[in-house]
């Protein structure tokens, strides 16, 4: 064990051991306070002030928050920060632009660790929250991806239930909460819902059909019916080709799309370089010369929509998702 480790562990033990201590009831200020976390429970002993989070999209909504005087640390992104947040981004360390070693972490001296996926606390990520359980730091894993999802059946999982933003609106709730800034975050999901209200107004794109591609030209990553992308279909009255899959990403071969032939194709742009086609630069060059998806209808049409990776994941930028997709149908002339 390296000697930064043990010092982060040392520092743990004497700092952070108190979050492992259930109390009898709240003080004047509220505390403790306990959220369900994905089949567990995160209970934090005041507002943490050293807070990490492993997943851009857990990073945004504390960021949204104004909490970044109050995080050590962020790891695993797939986008450059939003405008609007680049100077409180810039104030909070990065850690890792994919999942930040676990002894990276400890080093900050973490007091609350929040991630908006399973696998990033779990086998593969970042260490497993039992890991961070055992040193006293609560973890926190948004509900996105765990209310009604099947998450045991590998790859992204399936959703047995429809997700809904009412889901996204409760992960804003839980951070306030845990931070002690409620009315932040009721704010913030008063703004989400004006949004998502002015975007939608007399919009209607009944009889249009949508395809979204996260990734991977070689064995495609396209959305199923009921994670975030189901939200922006649902909310603009259109169809997912693939709405007949439950799987959040199911891999589906080109000569399947090709049978499907979407209006419109909705891509991810991405920034990360873990798979083929990330950027949305890279996917329409292999849509327009590829056989079996260069005479497809939104090909030779150009009708794309681009949108970050974090619009096309459960969370606060599925916003951004509802607004560019409405604004690329109402441009293209299929919205009523």
């Amino acid at each position: 064990m390296s000697a930064v480790l043990c010092t982060a562990l040392l520092a743990l033990t004497a700092c952070g051991g108190g979050s492992a201590q259930k109390s009898a009831g709240k003080s004047a200020d509220g505390y403790p306070v306990t959220v369900a976390s994905c089949g567990k429970e995160a209970e934090v002993q005041a507002p943490p002030k050293r807070a990490v989070s492993l997943d851009q999209g857990s990073t945004e909504i504390l960021l949204s928050l104004g909490l970044a005087d109050r995080m050590a640390g962020t790891g695993t992104w797939t986008d450059p920060i939003p405008k609007h947040l680049e100077k409180e981004n810039a104030k909070v360390e990065r850690l890792a632009d994919r999942y930040p070693a676990l002894e990276k972490v400890l080093s900050k001296e973490p007091d609350f660790v929040s991630a908006s996926f399973l696998y990033t606390v779990g086998k593969g990520g970042v260490a497993d929250r039992a890991k961070f359980t055992e040193l006293g730091v609560p973890v926190y894993v948004s509900p996105t991806d765990c209310a009604g999802k099947d998450n045991d059946g590998g790859g992204d999982g399936k959703r047995v239930k429809t997700l809904t933003m009412d889901t996204v609106y409760g992960e804003v709730r839980d951070l306030a909460e845990v931070f002690g800034v409620e009315k932040r975050g009721e704010r913030l999901i008063a703004d989400l819902k004006g949004r998502v209200a002015k975007a939608t107004k007399d919009i209607d794109a009944s009889g249009v059909s949508l395809l979204y591609w996260f990734a991977n030209s070689d064995a495609p990553y396209m959305a199923g019916c009921c994670g975030a992308p189901g939200i922006i279909t649902r909310e603009l009255g259109a169809k997912n080709v693939f709405d007949d899959t439950r799987e959040e990403w199911p891999q589906i071969n080109w000569e399947t799309v090709a049978d499907r032939d979407p209006d419109v194709l909705v891509i991810g742009d991405l920034t990360r370089k873990s798979q083929s086609a990330e950027s949305a630069a890279a996917k329409i060059k292999f849509l327009e010369s590829n056989p079996a998806t260069k005479n497809l209808t939104a090909v030779k049409k150009k009708r794309y929509v681009l949108l970050s990776g974090q619009a096309m994941n459960p969370t606060i930028r599925t916003v951004d998702g509802i607004e560019q997709v409405a604004a690329g149908l109402r441009k293209f002339g299929l919205a009523k």
